[in-house]
């Protein structure tokens, strides 16, 4: 089965708090994504969100202040309510409006991701697994997720999360 975590960048002006018209937004994304990903407003995370939000989680064993600003590249935001006729078949959706967008960006382009994965890297890479191929899978989405968490800040813009199965 395949399961991917899809966020994209948005002018918070163009949200409705509307979760079947963001599941419509999302999904008109999700079916652009290659041109969306060209042009730096889209990325997507496939199955192991969870496990690149454990390598943000070592930010908080590294540094007790860290304001638990490492949930936010991941799981942070307010997740959109579906309205009770919703069709129960559309996404989990979540936003994370532009100022937290900017302590995401902040928080990623000032954390070490070689002191997170020395921090983490025995939680993320299971026995048998090629320990330099899981830390370089590691790297590429940190440094996919700092690029896209930048220009969205840079940009003013909100991140709306989808969640595809």
């Amino acid at each position: 089965m395949s399961i991917h975590m899809h966020m994209r960048a948005v002018a918070e002006s163009e949200i409705r708090d509307d979760h079947t018209w963001l599941a419509a937004f999302m999904g008109e994304a999700w079916e652009n994504q290659p041109a969306e990903y060209a042009a730096g407003v889209a990325v997507s995370i496939d199955k192991v969100w969870d496990s690149v939000n454990d390598l943000y989680a070592a930010a908080e064993v590294l540094d007790a202040d860290a304001d638990e600003l490492w949930t936010l590249p991941i799981y942070g935001g307010r997740p959109v309510a579906h309205s009770v006729d919703a069709d129960p078949s559309n996404p989990p959706l979540g936003i994370l409006e532009p100022p937290g967008v900017s302590q995401a960006a902040g928080f990623l382009a000032s954390v070490s991701f070689d002191e997170l994965w020395n921090a983490a890297s025995a939680k993320l890479v299971w026995p048998g697994w090629d320990d330099a191929q899981v830390r370089q899978e590691f790297l590429d989405y940190h440094t996919l997720l700092e690029g896209f968490y930048g220009r969205a800040a840079t940009a003013g813009h909100a991140v709306v999360r989808a969640v595809w199965a």
